[in-house]
């Protein structure tokens, strides 16, 4: 049986979203330009930002939306420290608190948020409360203030991880508290489209990040 004809796979160019440069951040093959939506390209921050070797322990994913020519535009999927990088976080004779909880963003867009927080010291359930309920209140109250690419730079740039660090300092003393995931749980097709174009290598590019709490 003769072999069906074959498909050249067409490559696109890869954008970060806006608000973390606007600028190339892949280059991948798909079959037809319309079957790379919806699949996700991870970065590193040091790719985005080419500031600090350290950057490398948190990585991005972006999750195509639209593509228009060889171009593909994302959104901000969501992020997380690596494997290794929270290992080395952890220590004997210190406490670890989580919280997970899910949030809705001035856009109208739910993201799970994850954060940790390593003390210097072990502490006791009830400080491990109170440090739980301070990031909870900033992040209820903060979140819903911010649209997703607002809420995407503060917590992969350490602002507001800063903030329930000031805040939780007054419970124990602190050697790391950050924002180590996000997931985007909002569907790709209940989300809003995309605005475009958008503006490209030359879009406002992040700040530097805060110093780490």
């Amino acid at each position: 049986m003769p072999a069906g004809p074959k498909h050249e796979k067409v490559w696109l160019t890869v954008y970060a979203p806006p608000y973390f440069g606007g600028s190339p951040v892949a280059t991948i093959p798909a079959t037809r330009p319309e079957a790379a939506i919806g699949r996700v390209v991870e970065v590193t921050l040091y790719d985005l930002l080419k500031l600090d070797p350290s950057q490398y322990v948190i990585k991005l994913y972006f999750q195509i939306e639209k593509v228009d020519g060889n171009n593909a535009y994302t959104r901000y999927k969501g992020h997380e420290y690596t494997v290794e990088y929270l290992n080395s976080l952890i220590r004997r004779g210190t406490s670890m608190v989580n919280l997970i909880h899910d949030y809705r963003t001035k856009d109208g867009l739910d993201i799970r948020v994850y954060v940790v927080a390593f003390t210097q010291y072990r502490i006791n359930t009830s400080r491990k409360h109170a440090i739980r309920m301070i990031a909870h209140n900033v992040l209820q109250a903060r979140i819903p203030e911010m649209t997703l690419g607002q809420y995407a730079q503060e917590a992969v740039l350490g602002k507001l991880a800063s903030e329930i660090y000031n805040e939780a300092k007054k419970i124990a003393v602190l050697r790391h508290v950050g924002i180590k995931k996000t997931k985007l749980l909002t569907k790709l097709e209940d989300r809003p489209p995309l605005e475009l174009p958008y503006q490209v290598q030359g879009g406002p590019a992040p700040q530097e990040p805060a110093a780490p709490g």
